[in-house]
């Protein structure tokens, strides 16, 4: 059972199957047959599904002081320019990319809404 548990773990967090078998103490071809039981394989999806969220939980959490220190390196008048040229280019890039995948965000959720009130 244990071994099972880490051959979920590497497998989520992107180990190879080869590396996940070896790391879990069993043989390829016994990870390869795990990966065949869909509620083994349904098990691997929702590890990688929660360690995707706290991985971005702890990104957005790191984001206000990521931004500060863009926005301070593109205002600092001894570095270098080509470094706040740098800070500026991923200050708006990023302020781009969030606005788009919030968008995205909530236009995904109404269309949920709408699909959940036709049905």
């Amino acid at each position: 059972m244990l071994a099972n548990q880490v051959l979920l773990m590497a497998l989520a967090l992107g180990a190879s199957v080869e590396s996940a078998a070896h790391k879990a103490g069993i043989g390829e071809r016994t990870a390869y047959r795990c990966l065949t039981d869909p509620a083994f394989k349904a098990r691997v999806n929702q590890a990688r599904l929660e360690v995707a969220l706290r991985t971005t939980g702890m990104l957005t959490g790191a984001g206000p002081g990521s931004v500060k220190t863009l926005v301070d390196l593109q205002q600092e008048a001894s570095a270098p320019a080509a470094v706040r040229r740098a800070a500026a280019r991923d200050v708006l890039d990023l302020g781009y990319k969030f606005r788009v995948s919030g968008d995205l965000e909530q236009r995904v959720v109404a269309l949920e809404e709408l699909l959940a009130q036709n049905h």
